[in-house]
């Protein structure tokens, strides 16, 4: 059994990015992804602002298979795209001997394609290609990934909203530790589609306006879509060159308290936060900078504050919230953010909150996150926060890699 798990390689694509180079040269220049809707055919544009990735399909198809004309729905294509990365930066390791696991986590599949297809059906039956309603469920696009990377070994698909690749991440881990897969790419991809924006402008928690996560004046959150992939690896075959951090805690729980709404108490925020940092081996002050969930919606960032406060008492480390770049990306914020954390690691760096301007009253009035970029940082442990609807809420510990 392996007792430690390694991460090797990294991979992200998101609005402000198509790959970590470019994502992270935003961050510094405090580049947000948020804009006006450009690719989303959506009767909500202009109302509505998103974080769309800046390209067409074709372009995307160009990037993961080098064909313009290569069919497959966005998720696909931006799963690929940052599955290819990861892998690539972990020294494109063989990943045929069935070894290999590729978990990923989402909540739209091929929606993207299936929406449209049905519009023209239920005009015509006869109208569009039935065979795009095979890229419909989530599990196809992990299929494509999986096939585009010539893994072999286990494909699974986890779908608990907005903490789905968290919880991939925390399959591959288990899975390793327990001697069954010696390598697991995890992380999540969405695309944004119709459905999501119509459905979370139904629940009124969409901003009209750039997001303001973990602020007074917050209005709710802007939606976004992308891929983040990490690699992780046994210790028994993780290269010393390659590792780039560690996986040393993971947590979820479920509070159970409404569909769509997280308890007012943030008791399976405190539940994940606490069952993450004991299964890491350490105490809640050891940790020296928590991503955030930080959606941006009054619920969510209040039960997070509270959750915080509980675990922390008036020790609260250094946080916030990515999402003010990357939009929302709902099932592929975990791996996004993972792959921020990894970095964040590495660099040294915190994040900023953007666009934060007042505390929270409701929480003191002193929880203040990062608002510029902090470089420099002597950083051993990073807490990741996702929580998804239904009250499923995950959170993952990284921890600086030293060599001994």
């Amino acid at each position: 059994m392996a007792k430690r798990i390694f991460i090797t390689g990294t991979g992200i694509i998101s609005s402000i990015g198509k790959n970590l180079t470019e994502t992270l040269d935003n961050i510094k220049t405090s580049n947000s992804g948020v804009d006006k809707i450009q690719y989303l055919k959506t009767i909500h544009n202009p109302n509505i602002p998103l974080c769309e990735v800046k390209f067409s399909n074709r372009e995307l198809a160009k990037m993961a298979y080098g064909n313009t004309e290569r069919k497959a729905s966005r998720t696909s294509l931006l799963g690929i795209i940052a599955a290819q990365e990861a892998w690539r930066t972990a020294g494109s390791p063989e990943l045929g001997d069935g070894r290999t696991g590729v978990f990923s986590g989402n909540t739209v599949g091929g929606m993207d394609l299936t929406e449209l297809f049905y519009a023209d059906f239920m005009q015509d039956e006869l109208a569009g290609d039935i065979k795009t309603m095979l890229t419909h469920e989530c599990a196809e696009s992990t299929e494509r990934i999986a096939d585009s990377l010539g893994a072999t070994g286990m494909v699974s698909t986890i779908s608990t909203a907005c903490s789905s690749s968290a919880n991939t991440i925390m399959l591959g881990a288990r899975m390793i530790k327990h001697g069954l897969l010696d390598r697991a790419i995890v992380g999540g991809v969405d695309s944004l589609t119709k459905f999501t924006v119509n459905g979370f402008n139904v629940l009124q928690i969409l901003d009209h306006q750039y997001s303001q996560p973990f602020d007074q004046n917050r209005r709710g959150l802007n939606l976004g879509e992308g891929a983040g992939f990490i690699v992780l690896e046994s210790e028994d075959t993780a290269k010393p060159e390659s590792i780039l951090a560690e996986l040393v805690g993971y947590a979820n729980s479920n509070d159970a308290y409404h569909q769509t709404a997280s308890s007012p108490d943030g008791t399976g925020a405190y539940l994940a936060m606490k069952g993450a940092i004991e299964t890491a081996g350490i105490t809640p002050d050891k940790i020296d900078y928590v991503n955030v969930h930080g959606t941006g919606t009054n619920n969510n960032d209040l039960s997070e504050g509270f959750a915080m406060q509980r675990i922390f008492d008036e020790k609260i480390p250094k946080f916030s919230s990515t999402k003010a770049f990357t939009g929302h990306t709902l099932g592929a914020s975990g791996g996004i953010e993972a792959v921020f954390s990894v970095v964040a690691l590495q660099k040294g760096i915190i994040y900023p909150n953007l666009r934060f301007e007042t505390p929270i009253e409701d929480l003191g009035g002193k929880m203040i996150p990062e608002t510029q970029l902090l470089e420099n940082q002597n950083l051993n442990y990073i807490l990741s926060n996702s929580f998804g609807f239904g009250g499923n809420t995950s959170s993952l510990v990284f921890k600086a890699f030293k060599d001994s």
